[in-house]
């Protein structure tokens, strides 16, 4: 089972290097729309905050990922690592395998 889990935590590093890397190039899109009218127009403003919008939304939902992929870390060589959080009972191979950072069953996630 160690060897297991050292594939499970090396997936786990590489999902936190690939949000990071995401965080780190849509910066751009996450600044300040600026009211310029001369060199913008308003169609192409409004679509500049479309953009900004969801931008900032994925950068939340990269950030509660990272959270739940930390906290992975954090307990993967613990008794805990692989049990629902939820009813405590075993949470399926391939459910882990597919995301390491999964915290409750199959059942308890619907």
């Amino acid at each position: 089972m160690a060897a297991d889990r050292e594939a499970l935590r090396a997936k786990l590093k590489g999902m936190k290097a690939e949000l990071e890397h995401q965080e780190a190039i849509s910066e751009a899109d996450r600044d300040p729309v600026e009211l310029d009218q001369t060199s913008v127009g308003r169609l192409s403003r409004i679509d500049a905050m479309q953009v900004q919008a969801m931008a900032l939304a994925n950068q939340q939902r990269r950030r509660s990922e990272l959270e739940r992929i930390r906290h992975a870390l954090r307990r993967i060589d613990s008794e805990e690592f692989g049990y629902c959080i939820k009813c405590g009972e075993e949470i399926a191979e391939g459910r882990i395998s597919h995301n390491p950072a999964v915290t409750t069953c199959i059942e308890c996630a619907g």
